[in-house]
């Protein structure tokens, strides 16, 4: 008996966006859930302007390699070591989430998340401790770099259901408005 043949592995660009800039590779995977899996904190770009555009002189890497170049090498470690904890992957392919921030300076705000599969934000709800709630979009945001790895086990227990993000959506008011 044999073992069926392995999926041929295809080119996707692969972009680790740390805010003020991102690093590029050409990654040779089965798949872009694969790159996902073996990278934290990356995005897998589709949108074919993007990719056309990308450098020939990037990095090229094959996921199976056993080094990989400086900077990637850091988020295939990183991956490694997430893999085995509890929540590992629980978030891929789901879409709301729940993010307290503690305030750094601001005022603690909880943001309620509905992300992509790249774990960039679609649409946000953001509810300050005195009850006030602001609804945004993409078209509020200057950046909209993926805010979550949805592989990250840190994100496993962050899911909230469906009903309540729309509830929170439809007492929000815009971001941009006045009262």
């Amino acid at each position: 008996m044999t073992s069926p043949a392995p999926a041929p592995k295809s080119r996707f660009l692969v972009l680790h966006d740390y805010g003020m800039g991102g690093a590029w590779w050409w990654v040779h995977a089965r798949s872009a859930r694969e790159v996902l899996e073996t990278f934290a904190e990356v995005e897998v770009v589709a949108r074919p302007d993007v990719v056309e555009r990308a450098d020939s002189d990037l990095p090229e890497v094959d996921i199976d390699d056993p080094t990989m170049p400086p900077g990637l090498d850091g988020l295939r470690a990183k991956r490694d070591a997430q893999r085995d904890r509890p929540g590992f992957g629980a978030l891929a392919d789901r879409s709301i989430l729940r993010r307290h921030w503690d305030g750094e300076g601001d005022e603690p705000t909880t943001y309620l998340l509905e992300v992509d599969s790249d774990g960039r934000r679609l649409r946000q709800v953001e509810l300050a401790e005195d009850g006030t709630a602001l609804k945004s979009g993409p078209d509020d945001w200057p950046f909209n770099p993926p805010a979550v790895d949805l592989f990250d086990p840190e994100w496993a227990d962050k899911e909230i259901h469906p009903d309540e993000f729309g509830a929170a959506w439809l007492r929000a008011r815009p971001v941009d408005s006045e009262q």
